[in-house]
């Protein structure tokens, strides 16, 4: 068998997991509805309102970015690590996503244990032989962190500004590149000249937020560059236990929080939206009936319902090794089936709201003349029920977010979370128990957890508000 030997990129082996294949037809549907919203004015309207919001904007595009790496994350495959004499491939056991070989530096940079974040040696002191022969007490130089200086503790502080400033420099020359070509577009649309649009761009006399955008992607760049920069030369976030780059496993933690807030959503829409339409609209023996189910299904404390469904689908792991091939596919269902339980514990209050509302539009006019021309139940409510409630819905899903992401963390911190192995902030929350109990205190682990959650689930909250009000008839009307 070759060892040494060249591969082209069509030679990489596809994986796709589950949750992969839920992203990719969750995409799917988002661009055929923003394709569908597009043609009709009534849902343009709204989402016109929200984009011409300058927090609205800057929350969009933050949580693009956010979507952007974990969309990267979720691009799974095996690189050939041998050839075979038949001129075949041999494949490595070990999965790679796209974002992990974008991040190779960071993944790779792995050092003895604990370092603090620009630190250019280890948290605890080791015994150290030096070359005489002596052993002493010391802090050993890390392998990688600030392995470029000579002497680090006088040149560190002076590099580390200077790259700062490279980095500002580039992070404004993409914003002022992201400048022109807004205002040419923007003079070639209204057909004025390039300085006036410019003007009235700076100005803020458009109806769209353009200087909102122009420094959410200044901030969103400079963050970037700092990482690349930075990030080859240092440890920007410190190490945790075992030495890997806690930049690297916040940023390997948002496809997690991505996942947990929009496939849960995925499982509990068919549930809310069908039964609540069902129950408010029929009412008698079937309202009675979903009302039972749901007061029943609220009235089981979450979190131990959580656990022992995780429970059991660990014992199933454990007894049916041969159905995952990968610690990483062993991990990823279950998150899957965190989702699926996390979606069925958390449908009720929806169901709550679209059966009041079912029961309101029951009553109009437009209803009860199509009820006595004899049209079907199932075409009244495709056709009128449906998408008259489809602001609560939408509402509703974007209010959740935030929630459920949180939610990971809280069921992590118990111990019935996704799976140790992967990368999550809960994770990195729940390890940060111990490390925040030790003496010196590791705090570097949490408080990247906490940025990085922090960021996600303002930039959720805030787009929230506008899509609430922009949605909402009652405060539309208003």
């Amino acid at each position: 068998m070759n060892k040494a030997f060249d591969y082209h990129w069509w030679d990489i082996d596809l994986v796709i997991l589950w949750t992969d294949a839920l992203i990719y037809i969750l995409v799917a549907a988002v661009s055929i509805f923003v394709i569908y919203a597009r043609r009709h004015e009534h849902l343009r309207a709204p989402w016109r309102q929200i984009l011409q919001r300058r927090l609205a904007m800057s929350s969009l595009l933050i949580l693009m970015a956010f979507v952007v790496i974990g969309l990267l994350d979720s691009l799974h495959f095996k690189v050939p690590e041998a050839q075979r004499d038949d001129g075949r491939f041999q494949y490595s056991t070990e999965v790679y996503s796209l974002f992990d070989r974008l991040a190779l530096p960071l993944r790779n940079r792995t050092e003895k244990t604990y370092s603090e974040p620009f630190a250019y040696r280890l948290y605890a002191k080791e015994s150290i032989e030096l070359a005489d022969g002596t052993i002493r007490r010391d802090y050993p130089r890390l392998q990688y962190g600030a392995a470029h200086l000579d002497d680090p503790e006088r040149q560190r502080a002076a590099d580390i500004k200077q790259r700062s400033l490279v980095v500002l420099a580039k992070a404004m020359l993409a914003a002022l590149i992201i400048v022109i070509i807004l205002g040419s577009w923007q003079a070639r649309r209204n057909k004025t000249t390039f300085m006036t649009s410019l003007r009235h761009m700076l100005t803020g006399q458009t109806n769209w937020p353009w200087r909102s955008v122009v420094a959410t992607l200044f901030f969103i760049f400079l963050l970037i560059i700092f990482s690349i920069e930075l990030g080859s030369h240092y440890h920007i976030l410190g190490t945790d236990k075992v030495g890997q780059d806690v930049l690297y496993l916040a940023l390997k933690s948002i496809r997690t929080g991505l996942v947990i807030g929009t496939l849960t959503t995925l499982v509990m829409l068919p549930f809310a939206i069908l039964l609540g339409i069902m129950a408010g609209y029929f009412r008698g023996w079937v309202d009675d009936v979903i009302q039972y189910l749901y007061t029943t299904l609220s009235s089981i404390p979450g979190v131990l319902l959580i656990a022992a469904a995780i429970l059991v689908m660990q014992v199933y792991i454990e007894n049916n090794p041969q159905q995952f091939a990968t610690v990483l596919q062993r991990a990823d269902a279950r998150l899957l089936f965190l989702c699926m339980i996390l979606g069925i514990t958390s449908w009720t209050s929806l169901c709550r709201l679209l059966r009041g509302e079912a029961l309101k539009l029951r009553e109009a006019d437009y209803i009860q003349a199509a009820q006595a021309f004899g049209v079907r139940s199932i075409r009244i409510i495709s056709r009128h029920l449906l998408p008259n409630v489809m602001h609560i819905v939408l509402i509703v899903i974007v209010l959740d977010f935030s929630g459920l992401v949180l939610a990971e963390a809280v069921l992590a911190y118990v111990g019935v979370g996704v799976d140790p192995s992967m990368n999550s902030w809960g994770n990195m929350i729940n390890s940060a128990r111990l490390e925040m109990a030790r003496e010196p205190i590791v705090w570097w682990s949490l408080l990247a957890a906490f940025m990085f959650m922090f960021m996600l689930v303002l930039a959720a909250n805030l787009f929230a508000d506008a899509v609430r009000d922009a949605f909402d008839p009652r405060l539309r009307s208003s």
